[in-house]
Order: C-alpha cells, then structure tokens, then sequence
C-alpha cells in the first residue's frame, strides 16, 4: 500500500492551491494521491488554476478511482462560509476535522503517510481546538513513546527538544530524558533515509554553550549527559555545542543534523537557508507526517501566486521515509 494523504489545511490560507499546483505538476500522484478537505473549495481553485484533472468526492480513501483527484470531505462547507485570507472558526475546524480524518485513514493502514498543508494556531483555538499545532495533534490522536519536530532541507537538517512553548518553558524542558529521546529520533530517522551513521551534534541552550558553567549549567547537568549516554549505545554525537556556530558547522557538512533545543533556534537558521524547499516532519509516531514549512500566507490567499516547492518536498520526503 503506498496511496498518501495530503490535508488541505486552513481552507482560508493558500494549501488549496499549493496541493492543485503540486499535483498539476505531477500528475502520477492523482492515482496515489487522497485529499482531505474540501471538495468544493478545490473545485474552485481548479478552475481557476485550469486543472485539467477531475474531483471527485469519496467516503474513504480506498473507495478511489483512478485519473482524478479524490477528496475525503468531512466538514463540506459551501465557498460562501470560507472568508479567503481571514483567521476564521470555520478555516480552524476545517483544518482540524482534516488532519483527524486523515491519521483515522494512516492508523487504518488506508494512507502510508500525512502531508499536511497549514493551518492557522489561531484559528484552532477559535474553533475550540485547543493545540499548538500540527505537532501536538499528531502527538494526541497518533501513537508513540515520544515524538519530535525535525526539519529538512537539503542544507541543513534540525530536530527539536521542544517546540511551541514560550521560551521560559523551553529552558525547562532541557532534560536528560527528553535530549536523550530526541537525539535517538535523530539517530533513527536518518538511518531509515539511508544515511549508514548519521553524526549528529546538540546545540547548546545557553550563550557559548553555558561556557563551563558560567551562563548556565543545563549543558553541565542535562545535555552533556545525555550525549554521553547515547555515544556509549553506538550513536554518533557530539555536543553541547556552541548554538552560534552549530549550525554554520552543520552547513558546511562536519554533521548530518543538528539538535536545537527550542523552537526558533532551530527555525530561523533553516528558513533563513531554505525557505521554500524545507520539509517539517513529525518523527517518532506510528503515523508518519511531513509538512510545509510555512504558514497559511493569509496575505496572498486567493491571489494564484503561491510557490508549491514545498509541498513537492514533503511529498518526496515522505515518500523516502515510508520506504
């Protein structure tokens, strides 16, 4: 079995047309390919993209006919409801029910794999779904001992101690437990790309990694240790290293992935690198999910201009991962 799901994500962004664009420019994943959202509001991008390809509307992914794209609708909503470019109830629900349907479909064993366009956090929230995002949903309703948020490009490769956290949160989830699951995720996601024994290096939390103690002692007390930990059961790391140059190390290819320990440590290096081709996955979880790395783009929704070099990634990814 190897048909995949893409989610449409907030309806009200641009993951309508980056998933017609994508697959308008390859047109051998229609008979793969399920999409979960709506069915209505795909029909009206595709005219208004010229898809040449029809939409057709199924209970579940394995009723699928060949030569078209067929879409899972579970909230169908008409074009009137969807205010395009808006944070809205309506794009927050869609999302979400969209992202539920499609891990019911991948735990059923009826998809391999979840790529997921975006949706909006704030929109979640109005909707009454109180998670963070992509991540935490998949954490919730998937199933795994520990998950994680890595990102890929071909220029650098970041996973993350956490994630949507405030910052003050972040410093406290510097644990010995958590850095050591996040560096054998590392460990075990790249070896099933087919990386043979991937070097991996940890940033460190504090200015010049904590400079022995001097600006902090997380790396002295937790993430030393757990580096350790993992190099005596055969894992090539090293660390803590110092976050200022970590990544420009990784870059110039001395290591394979680097371990950030918050979110934007590890993001804005990877978007400053490689904004359009980088690929968030969710690793860890019996679902495999891989996403854009982007947002809703609620400023150029509707405008037919956005770039689907993303979602082609997510896809590609995805698809050497399940392999």
């Amino acid at each position: 079995m190897n048909r995949f799901g893409i989610t449409l994500g907030d309806p009200c962004g641009i993951g309508p047309e980056i998933t017609l664009k994508a697959l308008r420019a390859h047109p051998e994943y229609l008979d793969r390919c399920v999409v979960f959202g709506s069915a209505e509001l795909l029909c009206h991008y595709g005219r208004l993209l010229g898809c040449g390809f029809p939409i057709r509307t199924v209970e579940r992914p394995f009723d699928c006919g060949d030569g078209c794209l067929n879409v899972v609708d579970p909230n169908p909503v008409s074009l009137e409801e969807i205010p395009v470019g808006r944070v809205s109830p309506v794009g927050g629900r869609c999302a979400f029910l969209a992202v539920r349907a499609a891990i019911d479909a991948a735990l059923k064993k009826e998809i391999s794999l979840i790529v997921t366009a975006p949706l909006n956090k704030e929109a979640l929230h109005l909707a009454g779904y109180p998670y963070a995002g992509h991540t935490e949903i998949f954490g919730e309703f998937a199933h795994g001992d520990s998950y994680a948020m890595l990102l890929w490009s071909e220029k650098l490769k970041v996973i993350h101690v956490s994630t949507h956290v405030s910052l003050r949160k972040a410093c406290d989830a510097c644990r010995k437990e958590r850095e050591t699951e996040v560096i054998r995720l590392a460990d075990r996601t790249l070896k099933k790309a087919g990386y043979e024994k991937p070097r991996i290096a940890v940033a460190g939390l504090n200015p010049h990694a904590g400079e022995n103690g001097i600006f902090g002692d997380e790396e002295i007390v937790e993430i030393a240790p757990a580096v350790e930990l993992c190099r005596a059961d055969g894992v090539d790391v090293v660390g803590p290293l110092p976050p200022d140059t970590v990544f420009l190390r990784a870059l110039n290819c001395e290591y394979d992935v680097v371990v950030a320990q918050y979110h934007d440590q590890g993001h804005i290096p990877l978007k400053l690198l490689d904004f359009d081709g980088g690929v968030n996955i969710t690793v860890g979880l019996d679902v495999l999910r891989t996403s854009v790395d982007h947002g809703t783009a609620f400023d150029i929704a509707g405008k037919l201009v956005a770039r689907e070099d993303s979602m082609l990634k997510a896809i590609e990814i995805g698809e050497k991962l399940h392999h």
